[in-house]
């Protein structure tokens, strides 16, 4: 017969089950949609809209949209107080801070004018 996480977790001490569901709230918080982040801000979408200067529609777009541009996903976590980073992870070492990817270019090289001979 298969074992039930729930069994065995009623199984342990009382501290020891206080600390499984901590720690499981902790995981859970650790990753969310757009659309928990943005409530777990504590923000509406018209609220959002009006910090970003779109529509109420266009976040409800890109709350639900599975491909977006980073400079988009940078400008909706901005809008409420945050940053964005992006990790890759390996299986063979720790996770890795990718950077000049998420962030705006601070000092973008000037481009040079083409002369245009007449």
């Amino acid at each position: 017969m298969p074992t039930n996480i729930q069994d065995v977790i009623k199984q342990m001490p009382a501290a020891h089950q206080k600390r499984v569901k901590e720690r499981a709230a902790e995981l859970i918080a650790e990753e969310m949609t757009r659309q928990q982040l943005r409530r777990a801000r504590k923000l509406t979408q018209t609220r959002l809209a009006k910090k970003l200067g779109v529509t109420q529609d266009s976040i409800s777009r890109i709350e639900k949209r599975t491909d977006l541009l980073l400079s988009t996903l940078r400008g909706y976590v901005e809008a409420m107080g945050g940053s964005l980073s992006i990790v890759a992870e390996f299986p063979d070492r720790g996770a890795v801070i990718l950077s000049g990817i998420a962030e705006v270019d601070p000092d973008p090289k000037p481009r040079r004018r083409k002369r245009v001979h007449h």
